[in-house]
């Protein structure tokens, strides 16, 4: 009997330690929508631009997606990256955990504002990019409109 307990206890510990081991993974429920997010994409923030946009790039490695993307501004200082790990993938909208960093010079006195956490991108009606929906600027109380365009 102890051996039987010593191997179950075991075999709890090796699952337990396998399982902390293991590489995330993004929960894909939407394939079409994986393929869409995939690859090269225009990025912006409505503060800096709609005429010139930045990229956002999302790679698959291990099936892990991640992002990581800039708009800059033109001839001055304004900013905004985004930089994380995608965790869920539906047909509409996907989620990631990251960094979103805005400096805008009308905005929180020109200092970066740096959101880090969960975030939800979801396209709505039909529109052909997904939008942040944590629109609040916690940093001045603006609503920021963060957009990753289909390509």
């Amino acid at each position: 009997m102890k051996t039987k307990l010593a191997i179950f206890a075991l075999a709890l510990l090796l699952f337990g330690t396998a399982e902390a081991l293991a590489q995330p993974r993004t929960e894909v429920q939407d394939r079409a929508a994986a393929r869409r997010l995939l690859g090269k994409h225009m990025f912006s923030l409505q503060w800096i631009s709609w005429d010139y946009f930045g990229t956002a790039n999302v790679t698959l490695r291990n099936g892990l997606y991640s992002i990581k993307g800039e708009q800059k501004g033109r001839g001055n200082t304004d900013f905004v990256t985004i930089v994380g790990e995608i965790e869920t993938i539906k047909a509409r909208e996907f989620t990631m955990n990251g960094t979103i960093t805005t400096q805008v010079s009308h905005i929180n006195n020109g200092e970066p504002c740096v959101r880090e956490g969960t975030f939800t991108f979801r396209v709505t009606g039909t529109r052909k990019y997904w939008r942040l929906q944590e629109m609040q600027n916690p940093c001045d109380g603006v609503t920021d409109y963060v957009d990753i365009y289909f390509r």
